[in-house]
């Protein structure tokens, strides 16, 4: 029995609850839902009101419910992006797709609508903008899923930009329309360029099975490495203009860092030749987003500690 026989003998079977659950979990990617939750509260506390003490923002009902909201949508989206992806992600990812397969295609629709439903709710609790903006986001979370990921060029750019996108939701509650926000954004987006790619390589073969057509397909793997190396070039500016700024703190210790680490990743990625290798690459990189995210706590560590004591 294949693979994708067995995910649809799983489906008909009735799992214990916590099968169901942990599938779920996998399904929606419970570790990058904690992270994003945790970069848009560090990202309001540091970034967005720096003035404003760790009790208001906890307990800021309009944050509150654009984190909720956001959390909705990009479940939902990975719901969609697991249905469409269900029969590649077999070859490419059998044990996640047999984890996945505890729960049935028809069951993850219906959850997908439900989450997206209440994520707009929510950001219509804040405002008729955040619900609008909030309904773009999930139509084109839906787009990227249905269509747009079947363009190697669309899909590389567009994967970045709608993971950049929940973040403006906190940026233009706060209307901070600093300039390093702009920049940090940028280095973001092309780090998220990088991941996207990496992952392309890593999913070749299930790609070529299934007929999609990414950059690694089309234009080959040593094209894709130069396109690594490229983005990688390209992220020295941002981070040039985000060390001239004394705003950042301890933080540019993390931008130090990261270009140590651009060493090591381009000396890895030249010697590549195989899955394996590449998922070791792609995990290098989702391990310097989540260093990423852990210092912002480093632009100015006394405030974190005065918070703490005043907490008012």
């Amino acid at each position: 029995m294949d693979l994708l026989e067995i995910a649809k003998e799983n489906t008909k079977k009735k799992a214990p609850f916590y099968y169901k659950f942990l599938s779920m979990l996998s399904v929606v990617r419970g570790y990058n839902i904690l992270a994003i939750i945790i970069t848009q509260y560090l990202a309001a506390i540091f970034i967005f009101s720096p003035q404003k003490s760790l009790k208001h923002v906890f307990l800021d009902i309009n944050l509150y419910f654009i984190v909720l909201a956001t959390v909705c949508t990009i479940a939902a989206g990975y719901i969609i992006n697991n249905f469409y992806d269900r029969k590649k992600d077999i070859i490419n990812k059998p044990l996640k797709t047999e984890l996945d397969s505890f729960i049935s295609q028809k069951t993850k629709l219906q959850i997908y609508f439900l989450l997206n439903f209440i994520g707009f709710f929510f950001a219509m609790l804040v405002s008729w903008r955040a619900g609008l903006f909030f309904a773009v986001y999930i139509f084109l979370i839906w787009l990227y899923s249905h269509k747009l990921k079947k363009q190697p060029l669309v899909k590389m750019f567009s994967s970045a930009v709608l993971a950049l996108l929940p973040f403006f939701a906190v940026f233009v509650y706060y209307k901070n329309f600093s300039e390093i926000i702009f920049v940090h954004a940028s280095f973001l987006f092309f780090i998220l360029v990088i991941k996207d790619l990496l992952k392309d390589l890593e999913n070749i073969k299930g790609d070529m099975a299934q007929n999609y057509i990414t950059i690694p397909i089309k234009y080959d793997e040593r094209f894709t490495k130069m396109l690594i190396g490229l983005t990688v070039f390209l992220t020295f500016s941002p981070i040039y203009f985000i060390l001239q700024y004394a705003e950042i703190g301890n933080m540019k210790y993390y931008f130090y860092l990261v270009l140590v680490f651009y060493v090591v990743f381009l000396y890895f990625l030249y010697q590549a030749s195989n899955k394996k290798d590449y998922v070791i690459l792609h995990n290098m990189i989702k391990a310097l987003i989540l260093i990423g995210i852990m210092s912002l706590m480093l632009i100015d560590t006394s405030v974190i500690i005065e918070r703490i004591i005043r907490l008012k």
